[in-house]
């Protein structure tokens, strides 16, 4: 049986699935104020998110794939935001839309799930 690494948070890599590469890369990059930088990989179109090497939290790409596909079933990725209230508005400003608004959680923060351009639910969390 396989373990997952003691020192470590134990999600390494995400994946989001998507139609249009382009215009979800913008979407991302607008709402969470980063670049994301693109790469063939061999089929598959990807973007990737900034990794900085030894911060926390996982690193990521969005994809385009014949076995990708947008949608609000499966696990959910959560992205960490400073200010969920102001995320929210750049989501939808930017043609994504609020699934379910802010939410309390008690001692562990706040959350919020959105849908983006591409149809998947996806979702952010802050602890203010």
């Amino acid at each position: 049986m396989a373990t997952v690494a003691t020192k470590t948070n134990p999600v390494a890599w995400f994946e989001i699935p998507v139609r249009d590469i382009e215009r979800a890369r913008r979407f991302y990059e607008k709402v969470f104020g980063v670049e994301l930088t693109p790469e063939d990989m061999g089929p598959y179109k990807m973007t990737f998110f900034p990794w900085t090497d030894g911060a926390p939290g996982a690193a990521g790409t969005l994809i385009k794939g014949e076995t990708y596909e947008p949608s609000h079933g499966g696990t959910l990725v959560y992205f960490s935001v400073d200010d969920i209230d102001e995320t929210l508005l750049k989501i939808n400003a930017n043609g994504g839309k609020t699934i379910l608004p802010k939410t309390d959680i008690g001692q562990y923060g706040f959350i919020a799930h959105f849908e983006d351009t591409e149809g998947n639910r996806v979702a952010i969390h802050a602890m203010k």
